[in-house]
């Protein structure tokens, strides 16, 4: 089973690494980082790298298919050349997935037209002009299509995934050697439970976090 990353210029780390850590445990899978062009590709915070191993174009038929969020979605939404790899990987993929607003890349490809997905609750409006039905849930099936909320629930995602792969004894194992119990200290993890002064607050910045790269 070969699992393709998606490394754009400022991605979010976590949604990348998270799924990797989790489903790069799989029993015989091959987890492969690519871009447009194979070396280093800049998180979104400026200071840590991944390393893309392979151009995009080298991998045009992974099993698993996964498209992180972050600050840079607007370019890569808007980029041809991803746009077209994501299709053509979608068109053999056994599961198509995405973490935060890597959702939108997804929708852009026109790959979500009449699904359930979820994104990052600051940009899940951003699904609807592509024709997706979002939903606020942290993680979203609708058939081989596979979204999850922000950053963290990425981790989440892959442990769904990792089940319905492996079985419940080989994602309760790798839940197990990750020691993945959370036990926040805060219950501020939504919009829902957060203090609506900090959800005001980015609510009127995520425009801005969005078009940073425009």
């Amino acid at each position: 089973m070969q699992i393709a990353i998606l490394l754009y210029d400022r991605f979010t780390t976590l949604d990348a690494v998270g799924p990797y850590e989790l489903l790069g445990r799989l029993p015989g899978a091959e987890t492969v980082f690519v871009a447009k062009e194979a070396g280093p590709v800049l998180g979104d915070q400026g200071s840590l790298s991944l390393v893309a191993e392979r151009a995009m174009t080298e991998v045009p038929a992974p099993d698993i298919l996964l498209i992180p969020g972050g600050p840079g979605t607007r370019r890569a939404m808007v980029d041809e050349a991803v746009l077209d790899w994501v299709r053509t990987a979608d068109a053999t993929s056994t599961w198509t997935t995405s973490v935060c607003s890597g959702s939108l890349v997804l929708a852009a490809a026109g790959l979500l037209k009449g699904r359930r997905a979820t994104s990052h609750w600051l940009f899940l409006d951003g699904l609807v002009p592509f024709g997706a039905e979002p939903t606020g849930e942290r993680v979203v099936f609708d058939g081989k299509y596979v979204t999850a909320a922000g950053v963290s629930s990425g981790i989440d995602m892959a442990l769904h995934l990792l089940g319905r792969i492996g079985g419940d004894e080989v994602a309760q194992t790798v839940q197990l050697l990750t020691e993945y119990d959370p036990q926040p200290p805060y219950d501020a993890g939504s919009p829902e439970k957060a203090p609506a002064q900090i959800v005001a607050y980015w609510r009127g910045e995520a425009e801005q976090i969005m078009a940073a790269q425009d």
